[in-house]
């Protein structure tokens, strides 16, 4: 099994920038898909972006609410992935995770993420 986790998280005025860590316990570079998910007071969680390996090679996605403002990234040597996020919004306040996808399936704790307006 795999342990991951999060930091990085705080409090941000409104378009300021944040980057966020998920520290893998041993290396995930073999995992796909790799992701990050935030989950809002009162809503489900969802998925914020999301990179995966295939056939074509390397596919990442981002919820169209962070299109061009966050960027999804990994470093395989020190077995973390990055959630950078930049132009902040009040609407991005939420407790972000990451996630590592089959087998594994597993989840970080979260770390919280307040963007003030």
């Amino acid at each position: 099994q795999v342990q991951l986790v999060e930091s990085g998280g705080g409090l941000v005025q409104a378009g300021g920038s944040l980057r966020l860590s998920c520290a893998a316990s041993r290396s995930i570079a073999s995992f796909t898909p790799m992701g990050w998910y935030r989950q809002a007071p009162g809503k489900l969680r969802e998925l914020v972006a999301i990179t995966s390996v295939t056939g074509r090679g390397r596919d990442t996605n981002y919820a169209d609410s962070v299109k061009g403002r966050f960027t999804i990234s990994s470093d395989n040597a020190k077995n973390t992935i990055y959630l950078q996020m930049n132009s902040l919004k009040p609407e991005d306040t939420a407790v972000y995770f990451c996630y590592v996808g089959p087998p594994l399936n597993v989840w970080g704790q979260g770390t919280q993420v307040t963007v003030s307006s």
